[in-house]
């Protein structure tokens, strides 16, 4: 695999979420793994392979090392035999820094959605930001921007309530415990519908109306935009 390949987001799913799951669910029991070995085994799995996918690429993201430490605060609460409020905490505060840092953004020279969304991974920005100043639309199209970075904030802050939410729905028994565990591998499997693929949607919609708005600031259609258009 090239360094900069991108893994199959189906194997990602299947080493992130669905054997993590399973382990949780299947192995906690005491004739099995126990519920401490079960939860070590099923967080070594997202963490080994955020490490192993920051090491292919030669570096590690900003959300890859949240990633990481969300994972080992999970740990922490089921090796300390935390009560369970504390993992909705932490599923709550993670979004809320990140979507807090991007708000801030707004204010600084480069809102983060330049780094998020119009990038050049996905944008020709060099061409696009000719365009704009040919046409005398660049100080608009940095108001869109600042008007996107909060957009983008917010799907940040809709994550936290929603793992907040459905955290406290789902756990209820005490960490460390197989109870706890298996309700953790549920957690664990409902995120991904209720939360993740939402915000998802909510972040394709925010790239969608930035394209649109580019579009009728600069004259360019979306392939024209886009990196290799």
């Amino acid at each position: 695999m090239k360094p900069d390949a991108k893994p199959n987001p189906l194997i990602e799913i299947g080493v992130t979420i669905l054997i993590p799951a399973l382990m949780l669910m299947k192995l906690s029991s005491a004739d099995r793994l126990g519920p401490m070995g079960a939860l070590l085994a099923a967080l070594a799995f997202p963490l080994g392979w955020g490490l192993w996918d920051g090491l292919r690429r030669r570096k590690l993201s900003w959300l890859a090392v949240l990633g990481v430490v969300s994972t080992l605060l999970t740990g922490g609460i089921g090796l300390l035999a935390l009560d369970a409020w504390w993992l909705a905490v932490k599923e709550a505060v993670v979004p809320s820094l990140i979507g807090l840092v991007i708000l801030g953004s707004i204010w600084s020279r480069t809102p983060l959605i330049r780094l998020m969304v119009f990038n050049s991974t996905l944008f020709d920005v060099d061409r696009v930001h000719r365009a704009l100043e040919e046409r005398n639309n660049s100080a608009l199209f940095e108001q869109r921007l600042r008007l996107g970075t909060a957009m983008l904030a917010a799907t940040f802050f809709f994550s936290a309530v929603a793992n907040f939410i459905l955290t406290r729905w789902v756990v209820h028994s005490p960490a460390g415990t197989q109870a706890f565990n298996e309700e953790l591998g549920h957690l664990t499997l409902l995120s991904y519908p209720i939360v993740a693929v939402p915000s998802m949607l909510m972040m394709m919609g925010l790239m969608y109306w930035l394209a649109r708005g580019a579009k009728t600031l600069t004259g360019l259609d979306l392939g024209e935009m886009l990196q290799g258009g």
